[in-house]
């Protein structure tokens, strides 16, 4: 009788993340590749049911859900307390909760929906930051990635306020980083367009043209910035803090001079 060969044991890192908004598109991207080194995660979203899904994706042994809005505090704290509840520990925040439900010229931007996206997109980070570092992180160390925007680096036509609030985060990144330092790094990751549903607006229809921006000839995935968001939490980047990693297939490689 032949014998099967044994699967082989799955890493375990004994370190733990949490990561905003991560039932699909790029959170569930970092998740994937966090939970492939070793780590294991709680994701939060707003929909329990996609939410299920990927918790089952990434294994019920590796990831826990926890539904809710990012910009809720009682979210948040309730958030972090479930994660040191089923973990004992929060070594990593990965802030990648975000909104953009507005698009046109700034000119005509509603400032209550320019409120709604800094409330998502900036204010729920920073809440999320100062809560990990009170439960864990002042006293143990970790570290903490924003996910920003090429949006909040440049100009960015018709998402002014999403593009505003990117910027935000960026600043975040450097004012967490200053205070966090030495035990927590804080770093950001601005991506251009990953094809996600969230961002499906701004390539559906016309994928081909919007390739032909990119020098590295293809859209970004949710793997492309897992694995930048492994990295930024890795024993690899140990001396590396405050920086905004682009990762953007080269497109502001096309903004020099021609």
């Amino acid at each position: 009788m032949t014998e099967q060969p044994k699967e082989a044991a799955r890493p375990d890192s004994g370190k733990v993340a949490l990561i905003t908004g991560a039932s699909r598109g790029i959170g569930y991207g970092i998740a994937e590749a966090l939970v492939a080194r070793g780590d294991r995660v709680c994701i939060t979203g707003r929909n329990e049911e996609a939410l299920k899904e990927a918790v089952e994706r990434l294994g019920p042994d590796r990831a826990i859900g926890f539904p809710g809005k990012a910009h809720d505090e009682a979210h948040q704290a309730a958030a972090v307390d479930r994660v040191m509840e089923a973990f004992g520990r929060v070594d990593f925040l990965v802030n990648n909760a975000g909104t953009n439900p507005v698009f046109g010229p700034i000119a005509d931007l509603d400032l209550n929906v320019a409120r709604k996206v800094f409330e998502t997109n900036v204010i729920s980070a920073l809440g999320f930051a100062q809560l990990t570092w009170r439960a864990w992180q002042k006293d143990h160390g970790g570290a903490i990635v924003n996910i920003a925007s090429v949006a909040g680096v440049s100009a960015s036509p018709f998402i002014g306020a999403y593009g505003m609030s990117k910027a935000a985060m960026v600043n975040l990144t450097l004012q967490l980083a200053h205070e966090f330092a030495p035990g927590v790094r804080v770093n950001a990751i601005a991506p251009a367009v990953i094809k996600t549903r969230f961002a499906q607006a701004i390539y559906e229809g016309r994928e081909a043209e919007a390739v032909a921006a990119y020098p590295l000839g293809r859209l970004g995935v949710p793997e492309d910035v897992g694995g930048a968001a492994a990295f930024l939490t890795s024993d690899q980047s140990d001396w590396i803090t405050g920086q905004t990693l682009v990762v953007d297939g080269g497109i502001f490689l096309n903004a020099g001079v021609h």
